[in-house]
């Protein structure tokens, strides 16, 4: 059985840069996989940045995220790469003399992939963030192309999104890789003519690209950040207007997706 046939669902999560909570996008939707009653698993290959008990806090909250049984295997191929300090990680790998390997992410890839029908991969920071003085995040989904694994977008709605999600998109195009679509993130709540915006957002990638709005995120502050029930009820919440590669209708069949 190849990873493709093993998990069906497999997609690389990108951003449009650091901090515009892609990571809680990625959680979000492991959890309305989970809701749809499918096997959901969150994997983030490389992360920068421990705790006091040796963890990382995007790794955890991709793993809490999840509904496949975590055995130490298991956990160990969803982060196969943790460096200590909270910096680049070209930058970190480098002081721990310990470079990415992408054929060893690749491998756990495919480990992974057998465990579940959704796999969601979040790369790190945005498209061209550094692993090395040779490889960025890019290199990382290119990596991931054994079988074929489309990109999902995330954008950080705030003033300048525009720019960064066009950059972004023709960078994963000039790739040769598929963007499979996009969601926005209000990161912003003061962020004014919000629905212009995604607007426009809409018409251009769908046009050049193919790539339609797959949901909207509200501006989330508090518990649902953080997982647990409140991000449960949030998922709920968003299931019926999101455009989910994964829901039974097919993407192209759902509705228009609307502001939240």
């Amino acid at each position: 059985m190849t990873a493709a046939q093993a998990c069906p669902h497999t997609y690389f999560i990108a951003g449009t840069d650091t901090g515009i909570g892609k990571t809680f996008v990625t959680a979000l939707l492991l959890r309305t996989a989970h809701l749809s009653g499918l096997r959901a698993l969150g994997m983030k290959p490389v992360a920068a940045g421990v705790d006091a008990h040796g963890r990382n806090e995007d790794v955890q909250a991709l793993v809490a995220a999840s509904n496949v049984p975590m055995t130490d295997a298991v956990r160990a191929d969803v982060n196969p790469f943790l460096y200590q300090a909270a910096v680049s990680p070209h930058i970190a790998a480098r002081e721990e003399g310990r470079p990415v390997d992408l054929a060893a992410i690749a491998a756990a890839r495919q480990r992974l992939a057998a465990q579940a029908d959704v796999l969601l991969v979040e790369g790190v920071g945005g498209w061209r963030a550094p692993l090395s003085d040779t490889l960025d995040s890019a290199d990382l989904a290119c990596a991931l192309q054994r079988p074929p694994m489309p990109v999902v977008l995330v954008v950080g709605l705030r003033l300048g999104c525009l720019n960064h999600a066009l950059l972004t998109a023709e960078a994963i195009a000039a790739r040769g890789l598929r963007l499979a679509g996009w969601l926005g993130n209000h990161i912003d709540p003061a962020m004014q003519r919000q629905a212009d915006n995604v607007r426009y957002l809409q018409t251009q990638l769908q046009q050049a690209y193919g790539a339609p709005c797959l949901g909207l995120v509200p501006h989330v502050a508090g518990e649902a950040e953080r997982g647990g029930p409140a991000l449960d009820a949030l998922a709920q919440r968003l299931l019926p207007r999101l455009r989910l590669p994964w829901s039974p209708e097919g993407v192209k069949m759902l509705p228009d997706v609307g502001f939240l």
